[in-house]
């Protein structure tokens, strides 16, 4: 079984979901650099706030900033494999990634780039709800509340993200298209890249990770 992977794709793709759905099928340890930053925000620490300055403007963290945070985590929680959900985000990024694997002397074994259209995605952040204490991350209408939004695995109350603004949301999709895209080429010539169709159901689109993580 595959156990070293990457999700990528635009804002709204479906990365966080299927990363959800992928750790409680296989175990496999799931983060992302904005839970992480999250967290740091939420602990009210200089780099949460600084950072949460920087992601409401819709621009993306430094580098250096987020690469730190990756090694730290894998260190302490990498041994069992891992899900990045929206991790690299640059070729700078996916160069230390493998710099960073190159050291701790193992490998990447998939990139899975969720492809959906601007129509998808607008839609799909328009009613995103995030838990605030977790991270789980949903949607209005696919959850089903009896009064008030709670998140189904912490009880912790689901909210709008505030870099969901329809603003915000054009730059990230700027960003995205600008320094995420070439990614594609990168994990292409590595072997590792294999692209789904994203605009599908959630269940649809994790048969398929399902079938690549299963795959010998």
């Amino acid at each position: 079984m595959k156990r070293r992977l990457v999700l990528l794709g635009a804002p709204g793709s479906g990365k966080g979901t299927q990363a959800e759905m992928i750790t409680r099928q296989f175990g496999i340890p799931v983060t992302s650099p904005g839970a992480i930053l999250r967290r740091e925000k939420d602990l009210g620490t200089p780099l949460g706030i600084e950072t949460a300055e920087i992601t409401q403007r819709g621009d993306l963290v430094p580098d250096k900033i987020i690469v730190e945070l990756i090694e730290d985590w894998l260190r302490l929680h990498g041994s069992h494999g891992f899900v990045f959900d929206g991790f690299p985000r640059t070729l700078p990024q996916a160069e230390s990634l493998l710099s960073i694997l190159t050291r701790l002397r193992t490998a990447l074994d998939l990139a899975i780039w969720l492809e959906v259209s601007e129509q998808t995605v607008h839609e799909r952040i328009g009613g995103r709800l995030q838990c605030r204490s977790c991270g789980f991350t949903t949607s209005v209408t696919s959850a089903k509340f009896a009064e008030r939004p709670i998140c189904p695995y912490c009880d912790g109350p689901l909210v709008r993200r505030n870099d969901d603004d329809e603003s915000v949301l054009r730059t990230r999709l700027q960003e995205f298209h600008t320094k995420t895209e070439p990614l594609a080429e990168f994990y292409g010539k590595m072997s590792i890249l294999h692209r789904i169709d994203g605009n599908r159901d959630r269940e649809e689109v994790f048969k398929d990770i399902s079938r690549l993580i299963e795959a010998k």
